[in-house]
């Protein structure tokens, strides 16, 4: 698939033997969301239609190989887990990615989706854990959130805006609100812009346990306690752990 097309909206392909274009297969420990900690085999699709300005996995956007479902699945079946964790990119770009959920689900695999909030989940199997963005406004792609994704999500799925700052956190907790978003889904995460390589302060490093973790984490904790606010903070676990290694 081309990078222009892997940058719009979701091409309709029904033929599963075209199988998906795939950048990588890995087994690790899951770094966010409910499942935190937990060993988990991670899909990660190429392509994605949005830029954000913190994305992390710059290196899904284009490449890749393009590979059987079948293929795919034996992949998945070397590993000792049931627990997937399908991301990208935006998995949902690619709309086989549908027919690969449904027959992981009747493997018996776990899934949970990562997707950027950006392309409609109307069609994902009920039983994945959808774990949804909501770009906040230093995202640079605040204006591609497809509101209407709201309508599909359920106690079983998950919400998380990226704050990069004040403004962001003011906006993401007015979306909270106006939407009820601590009541439409299971669990609500608010989480720093994160890069362990992020330098801060000689006077703020004396309340952290290690040097990695920047200021706005702890801002963001503190904003959140004052507010007290019916949501969940986190940290990426994986780069903490492994900084920004791939396959980890």
């Amino acid at each position: 698939m081309s990078e222009s097309l892997l940058r719009t909206a979701a091409i309709p392909v029904t033929d599963p033997e075209a199988g998906l274009r795939l950048t990588e297969i890995f087994y690790s420990l899951q770094g966010e969301a409910i499942t935190s900690g937990l060993p988990t085999i991670f899909v990660r699709l190429t392509g994605c239609p949005l830029r954000c300005v913190y994305c992390d996995t710059e290196y899904a956007f284009t490449g890749g190989e393009r590979q059987s479902l079948e293929t795919i699945i034996e992949t998945i079946k070397g590993y000792p887990c049931k627990r997937i964790c399908l991301t990208g990119g935006e998995p949902l770009a690619q709309p086989n990615a549908i027919e690969l959920m449904k027959r992981l689900l009747s493997d018996d695999y776990e899934i949970s989706l990562e997707t950027a909030g950006a392309l409609t989940v109307e069609n994902v199997p009920p039983a994945v854990s959808k774990v949804m963005d909501l770009k906040t406004l230093s995202s640079g792609e605040v204006d591609k959130n497809l509101w209407s994704n709201l309508d599909y999500l359920t106690q079983h799925d998950q919400i998380k805006f990226v704050i990069m700052n004040r403004a962001d956190y003011d906006w993401a907790k007015e979306k909270l609100f106006e939407h009820k978003l601590n009541e439409l889904v299971g669990t609500v995460w608010f989480s720093p812009m994160f890069n362990v390589a992020d330098d801060i302060s000689e006077d703020a490093s004396k309340n952290f346990p290690s040097p990695e973790v920047p200021v706005l984490a702890r801002e963001l904790a503190e904003w959140m306690l004052a507010d007290a606010l019916p949501v969940r903070f986190q940290l990426q676990l994986h780069k903490i752990i492994w900084a920004d290694a791939k396959g980890k």
